[in-house]
């Protein structure tokens, strides 16, 4: 492309960002102060990625100007220099503008830095990307096990409240005072609220022999009925000739998903081994067709996804509005489960001003497709209070996005939440075959390493999840020690225009979309 054609086109874009200055003026008034530039830096990101920029990389390199591919922490300033350095190239005067508030390079890596110190920790160690630990409800009588975990590397401490009870949180919360103060080690508590359970219920089905079975067998081509009714299940009949003569039954932990699913809806049950179309509804329940197995039965207790269905279900249960005052007082940091739009972020917000709980750290788990496209209002509505992040909740997100995908989501949150200067959480099986057997696949040793990107990297629990978390150590070490660019191919990003139509609905490729 000609350098005349770039200079007009690239123009056109800062033109189109400056235009929306006072919209975003207004939103970033709304926020904290710690977060008022990046709450302006994020929308100044959404704009620019509801272009199409890929057409401009290779000539700007050829010119070896920035191809602004890697400004997510500084968008505006680096549009500004882009034309400007342009301008120099052909000998034309660049005008600056008066009144626009910038964020560079240097200044944006310390706003991340100082967010993430402010959630995570604020003493200065060998690797900046903090590491967070799953402890086992057996931490709760071996004091032993926190203590090695600490000595190996864990600087964040995660209580599941998903498991286990108030007594044995309790106890982990007194030993890991106790080891902060034997090992000098300022360890913070994360505890994850629960959210509700979408599960199968209960299945108790009498044998031939008389053994009670906690499942059934399904197969590709089987219908079954996912019901509100109180039932222990039933396995599907079939004729001599393969036909199937009745239908399986099972019963769900939460009723109101049968209200809100549609027929043409995808349900997966088991992480997605197990996949179903709705092809009939009735008021207490629905009939399924299972479309992909691979997973030849279908147990109690078992998640249950539902990517096409817009649920009616609050993210913050009674159970868990119960154990918030428990959190606030023994957590440093709280996981927001399910969450799934601003909304949800102001109830919890009600709840934690309500316990004036200003001291403690949120963060914002985004396990389903909603929350993904979302979550740039969720950012925006979070941004509020000044202790913050995100956690990529990679396990259901994949099942709800398609496993194919998730390398593209994961890097598109990455980019918003880098836009946004909002730290960031890397979890799910994260050196798991180590921390389970030992022995690390050479595939998560190099998911391990793209957990740099990331302020904070989360291991699960296993029985040799200190080797998991020395590795981890080093890893860190040796990653934050490079300075690679990541160069991306910059379209259009939906999830941009999306958000545009709610943030900056005047956007002009908004009104045409």
């Amino acid at each position: 492309m000609k350098i005349e054609k770039l200079d007009k086109e690239i123009s056109n874009i800062m033109h189109e960002l400056i235009s929306r200055e006072p919209q975003i003026a207004k939103i970033a008034s709304d926020v904290h102060e710690d977060y008022r530039l990046s709450a302006k830096n994020l929308c100044r990101y959404l704009v620019l990625r509801s272009f199409d920029l890929r057409k401009y990389h290779d000539s700007l390199s050829d010119l070896s100007v920035s191809s602004m591919r890697t400004a997510e922490g500084y968008v505006l300033s680096n549009l500004f220099k882009v034309v400007k350095n342009l301008r120099l190239i052909q000998g034309r005067p660049f005008e600056e503008y008066q009144n626009v508030e910038l964020i560079g390079y240097k200044r944006s890596k310390k706003i991340v830095r100082k967010h993430a110190n402010g959630l995570f920790n604020e003493k200065r160690k060998r690797h900046f990307t903090e590491i967070m630990v799953t402890l086992p409800n057996e931490a709760a009588d071996d004091e032993d096990i926190i203590r090695s975990m600490v000595s190996s590397g864990m600087e964040i401490a995660r209580i599941n409240l998903s498991h286990g009870d108030i007594d044995i949180w309790t106890k982990m919360v007194e030993i890991l005072h106790k080891v902060r103060k034997q090992l000098k080690q300022d360890v913070k508590i994360y505890m994850d609220l629960s959210g509700p359970k979408i599960r199968t219920s209960t299945i108790e089905i009498n044998g031939k022999k008389g053994k009670v079975k906690s499942g059934i067998s399904v197969r590709v081509g089987e219908h079954i009925i996912l019901t509100k009714r109180k039932t222990l299940g039933r396995k599907s009949t079939f004729g001599e000739l393969n036909q199937q003569l009745e239908k399986a039954e099972i019963g769900v932990l939460l009723e109101q998903i049968i209200d809100d699913v549609n027929i043409n809806d995808i349900i997966l049950f088991d992480d997605g081994m197990i996949k179903s179309i709705v092809v009939a509804k009735a008021k207490d329940e629905v009939e399924l067709v299972i479309t992909d197995c691979y997973k030849s039965q279908l147990s109690s207790h078992k998640g249950i996804n539902l990517p096409d269905t817009k649920l009616n279900l609050p993210s913050l249960t009674p159970r868990d509005i119960e154990l918030l005052p428990f959190v606030c007082k023994h957590a440093d940091i709280v996981g927001y489960s399910f969450v799934r739009s601003s909304a949800d972020v102001k109830q919890l917000y009600e709840e934690l001003s309500g316990l004036e709980a200003e001291h403690l750290g949120v963060v914002f788990k985004i396990e389903n497709r909603e929350a993904f496209e979302n979550l740039p209002k969720i950012l925006l509505e979070g941004m509020k209070r000044n202790k913050i992040g995100v956690m990529i909740a990679r396990g259901d997100l994949a099942v709800e996005i398609g496993f194919e995908r998730i390398s593209e989501v994961q890097s598109q949150i990455l980019w918003l939440c880098e836009a946004a200067h909002v730290p960031v959480i890397w979890a799910t099986q994260v050196l798991d075959n180590l921390a389970r057997t030992g022995i690390p696949t050479r595939a998560e040793i190099s998911d391990a390493a793209m957990g740099a990107h990331a302020e904070c990297v989360m291991l699960n629990k296993g029985p040799f999840i200190n080797e998991a978390i020395k590795v981890l150590k080093n890893i860190l070490v040796r990653m934050e020690a490079h300075s690679f660019k990541k160069k991306n191919s910059l379209r259009p990003l939906s999830i941009a225009r999306q958000s545009l139509k709610q943030i900056l609905p005047s956007h002009p490729l908004v009104a045409n979309s």
